[in-house]
């Protein structure tokens, strides 16, 4: 099994970027993780359905998310989080495959990969594993007593921007990750995340977009 969780982006002011999807998509922080201090960072998690919109920016210099901010020159995408139930064997595709990993790690609730951008092509993907299969640590312990949006109700995919969508498609049809996912090339674009699609509350807004912390949103009719 393997599904979206989680998208992640990257802002330079967290308090603006907070405030941007707040109020564009209804929604209330659901979650603040301390442990992103590791990589440099502070963040905000909300709930769409059972899924995460996250926002990480940087506190430090030197940070991958700071590095990446450089190169867009704007706020972007930033990565995106799978739930598997088979993560030790899809580790070792991705070992046999020559992806490296750039963090692994986790807690008793839940272990995570993250996949170098450069083997995967894109964008960073992380593949997770919940001790109990639905639940996700990564979002806090009251996620599920979350408001409910008025907006959105789940997130349907992402698309990444790269120079070559066949290859890419793939490449990540190789590694079995092909899920939820879009390709829209654009060899002159930075290649990363750059769009997401989210099932819509409201019938009448089928195929309306908005650009929200550097990348564009879209939503579709579930």
């Amino acid at each position: 099994m393997i599904r979206l969780r989680q998208i992640a982006l990257v802002a330079a002011d967290l308090s603006a970027a907070t405030e941007e999807i707040s109020r564009a998509l209804d929604v209330d922080v659901v979650y603040r993780d301390p442990g992103v201090e590791f990589f440099g960072l502070h963040n905000v998690l909300f709930c769409i359905g059972d899924q995460f919109l996250e926002i990480v920016s940087p506190l430090r210099e030197g940070t991958t998310a700071g590095r990446l901010l450089e190169k867009l020159g704007d706020d972007g995408g930033y990565m995106a989080l799978y739930e598997v139930d088979d993560l030790d064997e899809r580790m070792n595709l991705m070992t046999d495959k020559g992806v490296r990993r750039v963090w692994e790690g986790g807690t008793p609730d839940i272990q995570g990969r993250h996949l170098h951008p450069r083997d995967t092509g894109g964008t960073l993907v992380s593949l997770d594993q919940p001790t109990v299969s639905g639940e996700w640590a990564w979002g806090g312990p009251t996620w599920r007593t979350h408001r409910t949006s008025s907006v959105a109700s789940s997130i349907r995919s992402f698309t990444v921007t790269v120079p070559d969508a066949k290859a890419a498609e793939s490449k990540w049809n190789e590694l079995g990750i092909n899920c939820a996912v879009e390709f829209n090339e654009d060899p002159l674009r930075p290649e990363g995340l750059s769009g997401v699609t989210l099932d819509c509350v409201d019938p009448s807004r089928d195929g309306e977009t908005m650009t929200l912390v550097g990348i564009t949103f879209t939503l579709k009719v579930a």
